[in-house]
């Protein structure tokens, strides 16, 4: 089915954030270099291919992945700076929002609903809108960080707190991908993100492409 053909069975758009409406490379590396330069227990420098493989990862088992030698307390206090310094950062500066992002948002919510589902910590969300000024354009948003849980239960949460029919979740990994299924919706990827999802049925190469829908 063509991405123009799911015009007629939309009514509501739920977005991942990292890899999907923008890239938070620059940014997160930056933030974890800072903050982790502040702990003599970290054995080697976080590098670009450590944090791109946990961007979609849900955030409260990242610390588990990067640094298996710490204790769990440790891996709390790490994960914590990081998340702390990565908030302030983009409340500083922000990040790289995808080529046509604020168009492509401002001409889909003349039709569509939109949300946003992360698995980001607690603030980051916010931080997001309130530097580059796009809270207007979504309705409501959750993450791992506020509620604890995975993504699938954060998109059923959002689709049922707002009592949404026929929404579609579009995002670029496989989290992504099992958070449609596992919620029995569509679901399109963003080829140009992080991840690969090789089964999926409808697939973007750049955010423009959207304004299909509309």
């Amino acid at each position: 089915m063509a991405l123009s053909d799911l015009r007629d069975n939309i009514e509501n758009i739920i977005f991942d954030l990292d890899g999907t409406l923008w890239d938070p490379m620059p940014m997160s590396i930056k933030a974890w270099h800072t903050a982790l330069n502040g702990f003599d227990c970290i054995k080697n420098p976080i590098s670009e291919e450590d944090i791109q493989g946990i961007l979609g990862m849900q955030h409260d088992l990242v610390g588990k992945k990067l640094f298996p030698y710490l204790s769990e307390e440790q891996q709390f206090e790490v994960m914590n700076s990081c998340y702390v310094q990565e908030v302030n950062d983009i409340k500083e500066s922000g990040g790289v929002l995808y080529h046509g992002l604020e168009a492509t948002l401002k001409t889909l919510g003349k039709k569509y609903d939109l949300f946003i589902v992360s698995n980001c910590q607690a603030g980051y969300i916010e931080a997001f809108y309130e530097f580059h000024g796009l809270s207007a354009y979504f309705k409501d948003f959750e993450c791992s960080g506020n509620t604890g849980l995975s993504k699938t239960e954060n998109v059923k949460m959002v689709i049922e707190r707002n009592k949404l029919t026929k929404p579609i979740y579009i995002g670029d990994t496989m989290g992504d991908y099992t958070a449609a299924i596992g919620n029995q919706i569509p679901f399109v990827f963003a080829k140009y993100g992080f991840g690969d999802v090789p089964n999926a049925e409808h697939s973007i190469n750049k955010i423009v492409d959207l304004e299909l829908l509309f």
